[in-house]
């Protein structure tokens, strides 16, 4: 399932259709390349033109999104940096994760994601620090993911007290580069309950291994993870063992420190 498929069955299925559609126009717009139409996005999102229309001219008039009169397309517009820019100075975990991050990414020369937990739906990239390697993932904060995918899908089912049924529905729907039966990933997040944090060799990215430890906020299942990706043959000499280890008392320290 596309994730324009997903946006356009939340705006079908939700119980504040006003809202969602706002949010899905916004998605749509984050994730494009380039401006869009008003056609294409009604399109996309399974809209009538005219409420969609009705939508983007609520969106422009609260300045979040822009609209170019020469080309008649539509884009994010700054009012939306506000809004992230006040809800990272609020966020507990964004702000006691950013100095882990860069420490993470300086010692270790890997890219350190902090990502928020949205139960089976998705995670977000909440903060991102890059290390010194050449390899660098295109990702930025806001980028959103599949809850299961690589390491941090097998924290998520480690640790989320999700029944094996609902698991596997979900883990039909992902794409990986080298895709891991089933029956695989159900043993490597039992290895993850076990060791208390996911690793993902190769299977989302050819040649990338993916190292995720869970964070919790309260009781029950994991509401934040840290996450470290970098090329396989430069982890294991930088020190795949000490990257791990660290990666899991930062994750617990973070978990202290939020009233885990």
């Amino acid at each position: 399932m596309s994730n324009t498929t997903d946006l356009a069955a939340a705006v079908k299925d939700s119980k504040a259709p006003a809202i969602s559609r706002a949010a899905a126009v916004m998605r749509l717009l984050g994730k494009s390349d380039a401006p869009l139409g008003l056609n294409p996005i009604a399109r996309e999102l399974g809209l009538n033109p005219s409420t969609c229309l009705y939508v983007l001219r609520a969106l422009v008039a609260e300045e979040l999104v822009a609209f170019d009169p020469a080309s008649k397309r539509y884009s994010l517009a700054s009012g939306v940096l506000t809004l992230a820019r006040s809800w990272l100075q609020r966020d507990q975990f964004a702000e006691l994760s950013a100095p882990v991050l860069e420490r993470l990414a300086g010692e270790f020369g890997v890219t350190v994601l902090g990502v928020q937990i949205f139960g089976l739906d998705h995670i977000i990239a909440v903060g991102v620090a890059r290390g010194s390697t050449g390899f660098q993932l295109a990702t930025e904060v806001g980028s959103r993911f599949p809850a299961l995918i690589s390491a941090t899908g097998r924290c998520i089912a480690a640790f989320g007290n999700h029944s094996e049924a609902r698991l596997k529905a979900r883990f039909e729907g992902l794409r990986w580069d080298n895709p891991p039966s089933f029956e695989e990933w159900m043993a490597q997040v039992e290895q993850t309950r076990v060791q208390g944090f996911g690793i993902d060799e190769g299977n989302y990215i050819a040649g990338v291994t993916v190292l995720a430890a869970p964070v919790w906020q309260a009781a029950g299942s994991p509401s934040h993870a840290l996450v470290a990706i970098g090329l396989t043959a430069a982890l294991e000499r930088a020190g795949l063992p000490e990257l791990q280890a660290a990666l899991v008392e930062d994750a617990r320290r973070l978990t202290r420190q939020m009233g885990g």
